[in-house]
């Protein structure tokens, strides 16, 4: 069966007013089957929000895309605005970052959730309002029938958040993205909205891509996942072998600097300090041949800094890495 989605050689670049072209992603390749959860994670910075808009075409005016976008067999890189607009919601739907600046402050969640499907399916007002409220029940808001007429200053972030899936989910897309759509949560919270979409996805046959800078989200929640890093693919492949065995520097530093509950707390009930990547996030321009990550990495040679090494096939299956000392990263105990 072929990938719900494919894409191929993506690269994304914004002009600049003296009319140069500042690349912002480059080289992503990946699919996504129905019914499948990828991961998309990487520091800030890194280009996961950007790739995740790329997909739903929301990219600004400035914005130049090249490669290509297979979704359900059509190449949406080269669909007008017009055909974009069909496709949004309908098809590829998007879960976003921040709930409380992404809803509408003086609607009610209720007819936040039923007007796509007035204005766009024809959907009379009763029937997309009994929607809204099997969506919200779906998405476990307590007391539905009540809360449907509540303000979204009312909800809580949780439950704002969740109104955002009930939103998204709405018109039944194929594909649903979720840019780190447990932020800001506490750890019940976010265990409740990863279960409801494992439960989505499961029921609906919808591919899920989840976006997220949490390690231990996506080892939860994912079986493949793709690791970012200043606007292109550093490593790709099965979650449990790339978290359990990281072959690029890049992803070693990021599951080191991960929060770790299971490591017994210190004497005096203080756990060991994390330790920090160094240096800064590099961004997809750069001014130099070379790994982007060379200059904060341990492990860094002189070979490293001569040319981008290529995201290659490393070890077994599909799994890829862009290092040029994959193979002594992996051995590192």
């Amino acid at each position: 069966m072929s990938p719900l989605l494919s894409v191929r050689s993506l690269a994304v670049a914004l002009s600049r007013p003296d009319g140069a072209m500042r690349p912002i992603l480059s080289d992503i390749d990946f699919d996504l089957a129905a019914g499948e959860t990828l991961g998309l994670v990487g520091e800030s910075g890194s280009g996961k929000s950007l790739l995740a808009l790329t997909l739903i075409g929301l990219l600004p005016s400035n914005a130049a895309v090249s490669g290509t976008i297979l979704f359900d067999g059509r190449d949406i890189t080269q669909l007008s605005e017009p055909e974009r607009l069909k496709l949004r919601g309908r098809e590829i739907a998007m879960v976003f970052q921040e709930p409380g600046t992404a809803l509408n402050p003086a609607m009610r969640i209720g007819d936040q959730i039923a007007e796509g499907l007035v204005l766009l399916d024809g959907v009379s007002a009763t029937d997309a309002r009994r929607q809204a409220l099997h969506l919200l029940d779906r998405v476990r808001i307590a007391d539905a029938g009540t809360r449907i007429d509540d303000y979204p200053h009312q909800l809580s972030g949780g439950q704002r958040q969740r109104v955002m899936i009930a939103i998204a989910l709405a018109r039944s897309p194929k594909l649903l993205i979720a840019d780190e759509p447990t932020t800001a949560l506490d750890a019940a919270v976010r265990r409740t909205i990863l279960d409801t979409l494992a439960e989505l996805v499961a029921e609906r046959s919808m591919a899920l891509l989840l976006v997220s800078h949490d390690l231990g989200m996506i080892a939860r929640a994912t079986r493949r996942l793709l690791v970012l890093y200043g606007g292109t693919v550093f490593e790709s492949g099965e979650t449990a072998e790339v978290i359990g065995l990281p072959a690029n520097p890049y992803t070693q530093a990021l599951l080191a600097a991960a929060p770790r509950p299971w490591i017994s707390p210190a004497v005096g009930g203080r756990r060991p300090r994390l330790p920090a990547i160094p240096g800064r996030a590099a961004s997809a321009v750069r001014g130099m041949p070379g790994c982007r990550f060379a200059d904060r990495c341990a492990y860094r040679i002189d070979a490293c800094e001569a040319a981008e090494p290529a995201l290659r096939h490393f070890g077994n299956g599909d799994r890829r890495v862009r290092c040029i000392r994959a193979e002594e990263v992996a051995a590192a105990p």
